[in-house]
């Protein structure tokens, strides 16, 4: 007899992208119409995104009120609105593994955007947007960064972006440095400082600045270097990296994840054989390493071998405090602090650590909001979603505003980002980390 629920701890069950009948269209077919039957009975997850309530309009207006009269075609409205979040999976579906129904929701809306990537279906601007490294190195080329900054803030040319690739004018579009985090730290050698082991740190790290540190925003990447090595933690810049695949994966361009897999792995795990560990300053990011990759290529001893190196900034902090080598000199107060808590950070399951450490702080509040931001990377770009992740976003602007903090902040320095284009009163979000290095007070320059 079948179980309602269960009680057990989710466990996720490999990819399966090596086997044939993953991009058996008849197969998939029958599992979306199967899992979208077990959707559409439970609806716990109607409040996360715009797939599910696209998915239940969809059951409710077809003549039968049932799967079964919804058009196959119109399955792609659903798998459309999909990107990845993980928090049907993690904090509403009761079906998950080891539950006999089976359900991985966001698996197999990845496993049909698969499908049709390699139908050639996906939109040119897609393939374009998530081209990050590509993006990042034409982009903030010198003089070009500047250009591009300016332009992007211009009604006419966002008009003209919207008719010929179908970016929404009104999204906030991230602005590009020509003074990337690798110029910016060409100099930069790992200090000289007696490298302390914990049971579960080995107390120097490499950092994988991603596309977004080190061609967007930075300056977090040289917050971490100086909050590390004020902690004595010697920091490595990884120089020869690429894109950690995520932008790719959510596409459904698995083969590029493939590819950007072949060029990073290497890399980073020869840097754990020279007892480094490895963080990275995006969460999504480290997820990538952390759990994707590890399930996409289940029986490959580097991608393990990385995964189990592979540390979010705050959790490693607070691995260092919990064997009294955090250093709490503070000098500065923070107030409250509205803390967008990350999907992609929440998946990890590591607990809110970016709280807890800044909750040592004196004088520190923090108000943690475990709500989606709507942004993923790319979604609220595209024309067509803009209005869905303004309408995700809203009860988190709501709850910065009815915070009255004195900071706002997330994590993810996009999901940041959105939160001040929702709030559009001038502010900007802060990053946790400069937070973070503002609370220690001066602590030099990179």
């Amino acid at each position: 007899m079948s179980r309602e629920g269960s009680l057990d701890a989710p466990i996720r069950h490999p990819l399966g992208q090596d086997k044939r009948e993953f991009f058996d269209e008849d197969r998939l077919d029958k599992e979306l119409e199967r899992i979208f039957g077990i959707c559409h009975g439970c609806r716990r997850c109607f409040s996360l995104c715009e797939t599910f309530p696209t998915l239940f309009d969809l059951v409710d207006e077809s003549e039968t009120m049932e799967v079964d009269g919804v058009a196959k075609e119109d399955y792609d409205k659903v798998i459309d609105h999909c990107y990845q979040c993980d928090m049907c999976y993690q904090t509403k579906c009761p079906y998950v593994p080891p539950h006999e129904w089976n359900v991985d929701f966001p698996h197999l809306m990845l496993r049909a955007k698969a499908v049709k990537f390699k139908k050639n279906e996906s939109k040119f601007r897609d393939r374009l947007i998530t081209s990050t490294d590509l993006m990042g190195a034409v982009i903030s080329t010198p003089g070009i960064a500047q250009a591009a900054n300016r332009v992007n803030k211009m009604k006419p040319f966002r008009k003209l972006l919207d008719f010929v690739l179908q970016i929404h004018p009104d999204a906030s579009l991230p602005e590009y440095q020509s003074n990337t985090l690798n110029r910016r730290t060409r100099k930069h050698v790992p200090a000289d400082i007696k490298v302390k082991q914990t049971e579960s740190t080995r107390g120097k790290v490499a950092l994988f600045a991603t596309c977004y540190g080190n061609y967007n925003a930075p300056e977090l990447g040289q917050d971490l270097v100086q909050i590390f090595e004020h902690n004595g933690i010697p920091v490595k810049i990884i120089r020869d990296a690429r894109c950690c695949g995520m932008p790719k994966y959510e596409l459904g361009d698995l083969d590029t994840v493939e590819k950007l897999k072949r060029h990073n792995i290497p890399v980073l795990a020869r840097l754990v054989d020279e007892g480094y560990d490895l963080v990275t300053l995006i969460p999504s990011c480290t997820l990538m390493f952390k759990q994707e990759l590890p399930l996409m290529y289940p029986d490959e001893s580097r991608v393990k071998k990385v995964q189990q190196a592979m540390f979010d900034p705050f959790e490693y902090l607070m691995l260092r405090h919990k064997e009294g080598l955090l250093k709490t000199d503070f000098n500065n107060s923070l107030g409250k602090v509205a803390y967008q808590v990350a999907c992609h950070q929440r998946v990890q399951n590591i607990g809110m650590k970016t709280r807890d450490i800044l909750q040592l702080i004196p004088g520190t509040e923090i108000v943690p909001i475990e709500r989606c931001t709507g942004h993923d990377g790319t979604y609220t770009f595209k024309s067509e979603k803009h209005e869905a992740a303004m309408k995700i976003l809203k009860p988190v602007v709501s709850r910065v505003q009815q915070s009255e903090a004195a900071h706002y902040t997330s994590d993810c320095a996009m999901a940041g980002a959105h939160i001040a284009h929702g709030l559009a009163d001038g502010t900007k979000a802060t990053h946790p980390l400069s937070l973070l290095k503002y609370a220690y007070g001066s602590l030099g320059s990179e």
